[in-house]
């Protein structure tokens, strides 16, 4: 939304037999009131005004509107009393952070110390429209230009899942793709290597996130070194030189540094209470539990502590629990080589089922698949309930069809309600 620019000029006293518009001020002092966060260094600089200047009415009018067209001020007001150039600011109290979503510069207080000195007025927020997110973005595309890249970048609204409302704005990369590009391994045991390797091939091509992609790769092989008996290892994941724009994609190689540390072998995980999980309790709760396959995959393979969290955590995701995290918190006994676990659970908030949405189907089926769900709104909310409720028709025109389709959901999670709305899909199989 364009916001009105508000001068004004006022209490012009210095006697001239010139026209007014013709008439030249020089002001003793430029003073900027009520933007205190601020200095008058950055507000002269984004203005481009400069101390002893000589000036018209029709200048002051528009070094004031270049502070108005950027965004970060809702009214501005100015007087020039025959002495002092006065600015009265106010401004904008709807400025949101910066969300880069894929695009491969390093975030953080380098990056908005380079964009704060291009763009004074920049304190690492944006309005939602206006010359500083504008200029923002501009500066981003200088900084892929200055790496080889040239790209597009769009900037949205970001709505965090957990809150319908906007807490970021959003900036991306529109032109091409931008996934994960080359991985190098520095640290590796010979033993492993072409496991961890794996682990790697399977990253390279997926969809590059500025947030994520470190962290990912950082969790992936972390798991993997966990259940290996690495339970100290230390994974360092970095963006490895600068990105290469290909055809079809952009991509962003990575370095990953691999400190493995010593062999341990599993002995106790606790659960917070102190009392150890096993896998004959995990074989005695199945009948209650509702995340099968991690069940079957304890059974089968033994208890680990992937199978120790994927268990713990799907026990209380059954019970409404959505945003629970379960942090294992190794003790290491040295000489025995033994490593335990007791387990952190943050449960968060318990959720409800909210709506139903069931996409891209007739209406006889939309119909018949209503008819078949059963976790009413207002119930506490198990996702396991989906895939039940997709395997779970039989021999019925319903299963039939499940049978042929590749059928899919979607969560929104809303923590302000405590609901969750699920979306149903059937995409046919190819």
């Amino acid at each position: 939304m364009k916001r009105t620019t508000f001068l004004c000029l006022a209490a012009l006293l210095i006697a001239t037999a010139l026209p007014a518009a013709a008439q030249k001020f020089k002001p003793k002092t430029i003073q900027f009131k009520g933007a205190t966060a601020y200095s008058d260094q950055e507000l002269m600089a984004a203005a481009d005004l400069k101390p002893g200047v000589v000036l018209s009415s029709a200048e002051m009018n528009d070094h004031a509107k270049r502070l108005m067209d950027s965004g970060v001020f809702d009214n501005i007001t100015f007087k020039f009393d025959g002495l002092d150039l006065i600015f009265s600011l106010i401004p904008n109290a709807t400025l949101f952070p910066l969300r880069l979503e894929n695009i491969p510069l390093a975030t953080g207080p380098e990056l908005d110390a380079k964009l704060h000195d291009r763009l004074p007025l920049y304190h690492g927020k944006v309005p939602s429209d206006g010359g500083l997110l504008d200029d923002v973005k501009a500066a981003l595309t200088d900084m892929l230009a200055a790496q080889g890249i040239k790209a597009t970048i769009a900037a949205t609204p970001y709505i965090d899942s957990a809150r319908p409302a906007v807490t970021a704005i959003n900036l991306a990369i529109t032109d091409l793709p931008v996934r994960v590009g080359k991985i190098q391994l520095d640290g590796i045991s010979p033993a492993i290597r072409s496991k961890v390797e794996d682990i790697a091939r399977h990253a390279v091509s997926t969809a590059y996130s500025t947030e994520n992609s470190a962290g990912n790769l950082e969790r992936a092989l972390a798991v993997f070194y966990g259940d290996e008996g690495y339970a100290a290892v230390r994974i360092h994941a970095t963006q490895a030189g600068n990105p290469e724009a290909g055809e079809e994609a952009i991509t962003v190689p990575f370095r990953v540094a691999i400190e493995e540390g010593k062999h341990y072998t599993l002995g106790a995980i606790r659960l917070p209470s102190g009392e150890q999980l096993n896998l004959a309790e995990i074989n005695k709760a199945a009948g209650t539990a509702t995340n099968k396959v991690e069940v079957a995959m304890s059974i089968k393979g033994g208890l680990t502590l992937r199978t120790a969290l994927l268990y713990v955590n799907g026990q209380y995701k059954s019970k409404g629990y959505m945003d629970c995290v379960v942090t294992p918190h190794p003790e290491f006994d040295d000489a025995a080589g033994i490593v335990n676990y007791t387990l952190e659970v943050k449960p968060g908030q318990v959720y409800v089922m909210g709506k139903l949405k069931i996409m891209n189907t007739a209406d006889d089926l939309r119909d018949a698949m209503i008819a078949a769900w059963k976790l009413p709104a207002g119930a506490v909310f198990d996702e396991s309930a989906i895939q039940t409720y997709y395997h779970s028709q039989g021999n019925t025109p319903l299963g039939r069809t499940f049978a042929t389709a590749n059928c899919r959901y979607k969560l929104t999670r809303y923590g302000d309600t405590g609901t969750v709305d699920v979306e149903l899909r059937l995409e046919r199989k190819e």
